[in-house]
């Protein structure tokens, strides 16, 4: 074993249960440890925890926070036998207590929606905020993945992506799976025919795809060293980005992003191509934030 850990958020819902399954396969294959963790929020709200005078003595919320923890336990060594599975209940609300446990972590799983979700809402609010404020990647499981797909990896070209990009080929080789490098360029950059070819703003015919392929090459540059028994497919797209990646999801084990990248605004955590992704994607989403400086 690594001596790495896993953490997976649990709140007995079918979402987090799914995501169990998927934390305890991802220990397996990095051979780290699975912590199955529960944000118990009750205490704060000063009500009873206990089982009421008037009904079973197995009744009330601690005895329900401690049978869910320990189905989910269950669950993940039923799944994954050979994993290390510890379980933790700390009390307080999900998104400061997994976000606390993402600082010990190298990954953090998480459902899309528990049981506190609202109606119609696609992604919860605990795995926005785990994407935007984790402290190490964050795993989002929306739907059950393609198990013979590839790692579909978004590339912006930014400087913050080139930690999504070594995560995905990391991912890659522990699936021996391959990886698609998606880059997709804007048709709002493509220049009207001008007047005159002398025109500084003209460019020739398959200029800036040529630029665009570049652009994802050099991205790339050295990960495929590093990785060189993963097969990588590179595609570049002219269109939206949102639309492409999310096309390439349906076929995908896994879809990884960086959390903001080329184009983001200053101050905003979490771009608007994860956030899309989050809410539409038809696969597991991984999403990876840029080395703090």
């Amino acid at each position: 074993m690594s001596g790495g850990l896993v953490v997976v958020g649990v709140d007995g819902s079918a979402s987090s249960l799914a995501a169990v399954d998927v934390a305890a396969r991802e220990a397996r294959l990095r051979g780290a440890g699975l912590r199955v963790v529960h944000a118990f929020f009750w205490p704060a709200l000063h009500v009873p925890l206990g089982p009421s005078p008037y009904g079973p003595a197995e009744g009330g919320l601690q005895n329900m926070a401690e049978r869910l923890l320990n189905e989910a336990v269950q669950r993940a060594k039923a799944t994954e036998p050979e994993v290390d599975v510890t379980d933790l209940m700390v009390t307080g609300e999900p998104l400061t207590v997994l976000e606390a446990q993402s600082r010990a972590a190298e990954l953090v799983v998480v459902g899309t929606r528990g049981m506190g979700g609202f109606v119609g809402l696609l992604v919860g609010s605990t795995a926005i905020h785990l994407a935007a404020h984790g402290q190490c990647p964050v795993l989002v499981v929306r739907r059950e993945p393609d198990p013979d797909g590839p790692i579909v990896l978004g590339v912006d070209g930014s400087p913050a992506g080139q930690r999504a990009i070594e995560f995905a080929f990391t991912e890659a080789e522990l699936r021996g799976a391959s990886v698609l490098a998606l880059h997709a360029w804007s048709t709002w950059i493509a220049p009207l025919p001008p007047p005159d070819p002398a025109e500084p703003y003209a460019h020739e015919p398959g200029a800036l795809r040529e630029e665009e392929e570049q652009l994802l090459s050099q991205a790339l540059a050295g990960h495929q060293e590093k990785h060189p028994d993963v097969p990588v497919e590179r595609k570049v797209v002219r269109g939206g980005v949102r639309e492409a990646l999310i096309e390439a999801s349906r076929s995908a084990r896994m879809l990884v992003v960086g959390a903001r990248g080329r184009g983001g605004f200053t101050g905003l955590v979490l771009g608007s191509v994860s956030q899309a992704m989050l809410h539409h994607a038809y696969c597991p989403v991984a999403v990876v934030r840029a080395a703090r400086a």
